[in-house]
């Protein structure tokens, strides 16, 4: 996964383009201090449940998704975002084709 340039304008949703059957993932940028990445799921795609160290925040481009957070489902849809506590079981279904962009900052 390529890291994007530094210092130019960006159409986030553009970066990643929707793929039949998968999710297709982007990194756009990364440091020792957190990273963020933008992802494109074709309807039905999911990540399974996980937990991470750190908070990440959800934020939808495109589409919609029902993300779950310690069994809660939440429907997020274009234009919408949720933080996804550290240390929670979380898992991301797309309920339709959706964008999102994922920043985690380590603390």
């Amino acid at each position: 996964m390529q890291a994007t340039s530094k210092s130019v304008v960006l159409k986030l949703a553009n970066l990643a383009e929707y793929q039949d059957d998968s999710v297709v993932s982007r990194q756009i940028t990364k440091a020792d201090a957190g990273n963020v990445t933008l992802f494109a799921f074709d309807a039905g795609q999911e990540l399974s449940e996980h937990r991470a160290p750190f908070d990440a925040l959800v934020h939808v481009l495109d589409g919609e998704a029902e993300i779950r957070i310690s069994g809660q489902p939440y429907t997020v849809s274009e234009g919408q975002a949720i933080i996804m506590p550290a240390n929670e079981p979380h898992a991301l279904k797309a309920v339709r084709r959706f964008k999102m962009l994922l920043t985690m900052i380590r603390a």
